[in-house]
């Protein structure tokens, strides 16, 4: 016997309809690239999208063809998350910060037909448009008065001449809710980017277990800035949360510095953003040198890669902002887990309550997870055995786009399984915490050493800006563990200060071999350390002990 409900297909498009039947004069405002703060509703962006939406129509954009952005987050980058998988197009989030060559390739292997800019982009964009073959039309996101004078852009278009071409009555159609709505590509830090196809279903899916009160906790009564670009993946879901619970939205354009930032808190009235911990050491580093604080702001969703704790108090202790800690991957729509506390935890100590903090947290609904050894089989939850971390959901992928790189899901226990590559231990209460990527962990004389706590206790030392924990070779332990810093400004922290710095803080044989302090750690597009490159740099060095 089935039920007897109404059946309504899960679409990208309703959560619009939604927000402007029921939050219509709901606030977005953008800082943009031309320089202004620009001002508009959801009533205006349902109406906008419908108008690019017939526009997309009239360029020849059909069902499934993939409509690429590079662009910052502002409301144009947003009409286009709802007018292209509203319509039944493939939105394609491009990264711009990949080099041009990674950029052609993305585009050409998902043969983009249009291609959105913003204006910070046009010599990236005029260095790939004559390397692409697949890109019909190129879009800048502008108005007619800041159009370039020049481009070597063929038949340059007009963002906002295509608005005003296009109609605004528009009846999103009735899709299958297995379509394919959006496409992001992985970082490819090995080998070549792969696709994540995205459907409505799972996006919709994502949306509401993000909202809930123990995953991002959003409402109607918050103002939303993410920090998190749009173009990665697809800004952790917030574009599409604050359309379900009708917040209002801030997006920061390509003012992503402290000030900027911070001016644009305090001037909207933001209650939570959210971001990748490389961006917060630059705010809290101008808020902590200009001697400011918060008016409003009262909690971040920290992710990308592991908050240090040292991170976590300053939010909480020095700025009252409460720090939600998350793990997720491109190929999870991203999120999977949230640190939020359970009724429990509310009678532990202070620093009882930043253990638990400093987990990525438990699953939120619709994500299975569990940790396996060498031998696939399950591991147990108690909080020290670690092992590989394997995750299922409705919102994870299955496959990847056009088949790149073969399944990569696992058969466990008689069900398909995602290997996330991390390592990771789960305690007794089903919270979650990374100890190392799979490929970076230490092996040291058949121990395991994990760099992640190594860097978490760098990263407390008053006189570091950032650390990074690799493996250098050993000749007795193969591998022993190498601190890689960058010292904050001005200051004269040695190797010696520093290792002594972890006495009495973990196993005296973890403590790191040497120290190598350096200008800078490289960063990949989305915010993380390229471990990869500080392995190749440093593969000859020599440590003092060996």
């Amino acid at each position: 016997m089935n039920g007897l409900m109404m059946q309504q297909q899960l679409l990208i498009s309703s959560l619009l309809v939604h927000a402007e039947r029921h939050h219509g004069d709901q606030e977005i405002v953008s800082r943009r690239v031309e320089g202004d703060i620009h001002r508009c509703t959801f009533r205006d962006l349902a109406a906008r999208s419908r108008r690019m939406a017939n526009a997309l129509a009239s360029l020849g954009v059909a069902q499934s063809q993939r409509v690429a952005t590079l662009a910052w987050n502002g409301h144009r980058h947003m009409e286009l998350y709802y007018a292209v998988s509203g319509s039944g197009a493939v939105l394609h989030t491009l990264n711009p910060r990949l080099h041009a060559d990674q950029v052609v390739w993305i585009a050409e292997h998902a043969e983009d037909q249009v291609l959105f800019f913003d204006l910070t982009f046009l010599p990236l964009v005029e260095a790939i448009a004559p390397r692409t073959t697949t890109i019909r039309h190129f879009v800048a996101m502008t108005d007619r008065a800041h159009m370039p004078a020049q481009s070597t852009v063929p038949g340059l278009l007009c963002y906002e001449d295509l608005i005003e071409s296009g109609s605004e009555r528009f009846a999103w159609p009735d899709l299958d809710e297995n379509a394919a709505s959006s496409l992001c590509y992985t970082s490819g830090t090995t080998g070549n980017p792969k696709g994540v196809l995205y459907s409505h279903r799972s996006t919709m899916l994502h949306t509401f277990a993000a909202a809930l009160p123990d995953a991002l906790n959003c409402s109607a009564s918050d103002v939303i800035l993410p920090v998190v670009p749009m173009f990665h993946v697809n800004a952790w879901g917030l574009p599409y949360v604050a359309c379900m619970v009708g917040a209002k939205l801030v997006f920061p354009g390509p003012g992503l510095d402290g000030k900027a930032l911070h001016e644009l808190f305090e001037a909207e009235g933001v209650t939570v953003s959210a971001g990748v911990p490389t961006v917060w050491q630059g705010l809290l580093a101008h808020m902590e040198n200009k001697g400011l604080g918060f008016r409003t702001m009262r909690r971040t969703i920290v992710g990308g890669s592991a908050c240090p704790p040292a991170m976590i108090r300053t939010f909480q202790e020095r700025f009252g902002v409460d720090v939600l800690h998350a793990w997720g991957m491109t190929e999870l729509s991203p999120l999977g887990t949230v640190c939020s506390f359970k009724p429990r935890h509310e009678s532990l100590s202070q620093e009882g309550r930043y253990a638990v903090q400093a987990k990525q947290g438990h699953a939120i609904f619709g994500i299975d997870m569990k940790i396996v050894g060498e031998d696939g089989g399950e591991l147990q939850w108690d909080g020290k055995t670690s092992g590989d971390l394997l995750v299922r959901g409705p919102w994870i992928v299955s496959r990847y786009f056009r088949g790149e790189g073969d399944s990569p899901l696992v058969h466990s226990d008689g069900e398909d399984w995602f290997p996330t590559g991390d390592v990771a231990t789960i305690d007794g209460d089903g919270y979650m915490q990374i100890t190392d990527r799979s490929k970076d962990v230490i092996k040291s004389g058949g121990e395991w050493i994990g760099s992640i706590d190594l860097e978490n206790i760098a990263m407390a030392h008053p006189q570091v800006a950032m650390a990074a924990c690799i493996a250098a070779y050993h000749p007795r332990w193969d591998e022993r563990p190498l601190l890689v810093v960058v010292k904050k400004p001005e200051q004269a922290l040695s190797r010696e200060e520093l290792l002594a710095f972890y006495e009495g803080k973990i196993a005296k044989w973890w403590t790191p071999d040497d120290v190598v302090f350096v200008d800078a750690i490289p960063l990949g597009a989305t915010g993380k350390m390229l471990k990869n490159r500080l392995r190749e740099t440093f593969k000859a060095h020599t440590l003092p002990t060996a």
